[in-house]
């Protein structure tokens, strides 16, 4: 069944991208992937999990339990209620805007944008969208392009272009800010990546993946594009002042830029700022549709909520529910979290193995891939997997127009085909991708950009495993908290966990002893632990400053500069974070 399931998935991804050929709707497939996979998934039943800690904890916990409900009171609602907060967040964002198309406000852009040279036009539609990405997000700011783009352009098949390279410069945009992109976002709040950082380390690879599919653009794109006729106003239309749409416009760009504000103000979901910002512009909306004479107010329901949603693309927001329902059981079964440790066991290389994830996030969501990485590796905040992950995890959902929300979204609104994005978009896209990455690797290679690196002293040689060991046999180290952050400390003198290590040559045979020992007191009291066993000391450079290294059940990350980190697990063996070890100041120092 584990494989079937697999088998299954494959087969529905096929037939979504031969939608137009076999003229199935993509969300009637999505919806019957996400259904039967979950079906097969419960007639597996809990032998086909990878991992049974969660399913063997709730029988623990839930006397007369079983997996059924297990699988649909935890693990169903629980992605249900992920996918939610996406699926309300879309509606949200797409009736915002149909309300702002719907009283002209977009013509505030349109009719500032002259140029109908396709050249030029693809280069400033790109740019706009580059930047608004990283304020609003991919989704959002795909939505509004878009609607954007149907003012620009009126033949069909260049839209389709435009729209294409939107997806690319969405996804470009959201990698390097912390709000701009789902797997940034999980990136931020779980502390992998700080906010000046991220940015720092991936605007210039970000920028280049989407510049490099507009420089050969630029060279292949020819002509200009042909502006939309404007609707002659008819008898049935409401006569909309210029203060209204100027009125609505403002208002659905600054409920949509208020999203993150709201994030970050309340903690709580973007799906509620969202939906806050559309009930105070449906209030608005009333209020202007009250003002009107009674005659005006029947012919102007298309400027009501009510009437915006009418248009919604709601199969897209079904597809959007399928696929992600589909990924879900992926998940909760396991293949998702085999998959990143295969890439960590056979792969090896970790600039390969971001790559890798990107490729993989064009087909499937990208969200658990860079869970299970986040679960899978220990390094610290800001450790360049962390930044690349980002970087790759996002643009390279462009590759596949169902890599990404704002590609599913485009989609959805346009009703691009699969088979017509991969044959004029994707290459562009992959190369982009693959640029960007180049780009990225250099940065960290050169150390460009990199003086939060440079600044540090340079303590010890992380190449050289007996400079390293010679380092950590003569120091100590104490667990740094929040009371002993910013003093330095001598051992023993204070409540605290303090961290040695040992290694010893017997002479008669030669044999090698590594260990450690691990003092911690609590008012007064003294707890020890530590090993000493036969071992040899084995040193995995990961980068010229970093490290790794595992003294028998205990796993650390060492920095040039001394930094040492340890990562902590839980019962299931999954790292749940680091913990930084601080060197202890010797008298003189």
């Amino acid at each position: 069944m584990f494989i079937l399931m697999v088998i299954v998935f494959i087969l529905g991804y096929t037939i979504i991208a031969l939608e137009h050929p076999l003229h199935i709707n993509k969300s009637a497939t999505a919806l019957l992937l996400g259904v039967i996979l979950w079906v097969l998934f419960v007639i597996g039943g809990p032998e086909i999990l990878v991992n049974t800690s969660h399913f063997k904890h709730y029988m623990e916990q839930e006397l007369g339990g079983s997996f059924a409900h297990w699988v649909t009171g935890h693990e169903l609602l629980h992605h249900l209620g992920v996918i939610s907060e996406i699926l309300f967040f879309l509606l949200g964002a797409m009736t915002i805007v149909e309300l702002v198309d719907s009283y002209e406000g977009f013509r505030i852009i349109t009719d500032r944008i002259k140029t109908r040279h396709r050249v030029k036009l693809l280069w400033i539609t790109s740019t706009i969208t580059f930047f608004m990405s990283a304020v609003l997000d991919n989704l959002t700011t795909s939505i509004v392009m878009v609607a954007l783009l149907r003012k620009l352009i009126a033949d069909k098949k260049d839209r389709w272009f435009f729209a294409g390279m939107v997806i690319v410069a969405a996804n470009s945009g959201g990698a390097w800010s912390p709000i701009g992109d789902i797997t940034t976002i999980m990136l931020w709040i779980a502390g992998k990546v700080t906010t000046v950082n991220i940015m720092l380390m991936t605007f210039l690879p970000s920028l280049i993946s989407m510049v490099v599919p507009l420089a050969i653009l630029s060279f292949t794109m020819k002509g200009v594009v042909q502006r939309p006729v404007l609707r002659e106003t008819s008898k049935d239309d409401v006569f909309l002042k210029n203060w209204e749409s100027r009125l609505i416009f403002f208002m659905g760009v600054g409920g949509l830029l208020f999203v993150p504000v709201f994030k970050n103000l309340t903690h709580l979901p973007p799906y509620l700022g969202m939906l806050f910002s559309l009930g105070v512009l449906w209030t608005l909306t009333e209020v202007l549709q009250r003002n009107r004479d009674k005659e005006s107010r029947k012919l102007g329901k298309r400027l009501t909520i009510v009437g915006v949603l009418q248009k919604v693309d709601v199969p897209s927001v079904l597809f959007f529910l399928g696929i992600l329902t589909a990924v879900a059981a992926l998940d909760t079964v396991g293949h998702l979290h085999l998959l990143s440790e295969v890439l960590r066991e056979h792969v090896g290389n970790y600039y390969a193995i971001n790559i890798i994830i990107g490729f993989l996030s064009a087909i499937v969501d990208n969200v658990p891939l860079v869970a299970g990485a986040m679960g899978m590796y220990n390094f610290p905040p800001d450790f360049f997997f962390w930044e690349f992950l980002a970087y790759c995890a996002g643009t390279g959902g462009s590759i596949l127009i169902i890599g990404s929300a704002a590609g599913v979204a485009v989609m959805g609104m346009e009703k691009i085909d699969f088979i017509w994005y991969l044959r004029r978009i994707s290459l562009l896209a992959a190369i982009g991708y693959l640029a960007g990455g180049a780009v990225y690797i250099l940065q960290e290679e050169t150390h460009v950009l990199h003086g939060k690196k440079d600044t540090h002293a340079q303590m010890i040689d992380v190449s050289n495993p007996q400079s390293v060991m010679e380092y950590l046999t003569i120091n100590e180290f104490v667990l740094e908290t929040s009371e002993n952050e910013a003093k330095p400390q001598t051992h023993g003198e204070s409540d605290g966990s303090y961290l040695r290590f040992m290694r010893y040559v017997d002479e008669k045979t030669g044999e090698s002893y590594v260990g450690y020992s691990v003092k911690s007191i609590d008012h007064g009291d003294e707890i020890w632990d530590g090993r000493l066993l036969q071992s040899i000391f084995e040193l995995t450079p990961v980068s010229d400053h970093e490290a790794v290294f595992q003294v028998h059940d205990r796993s650390f990350l060492v920095r040039s500069d001394g930094s040492l980190f340890e990562e902590q697990t839980d019962e299931t063996g999954l790292i749940t974070s680091m913990v930084k070890w601080k060197r202890l100041v010797s008298e003189g120092e």
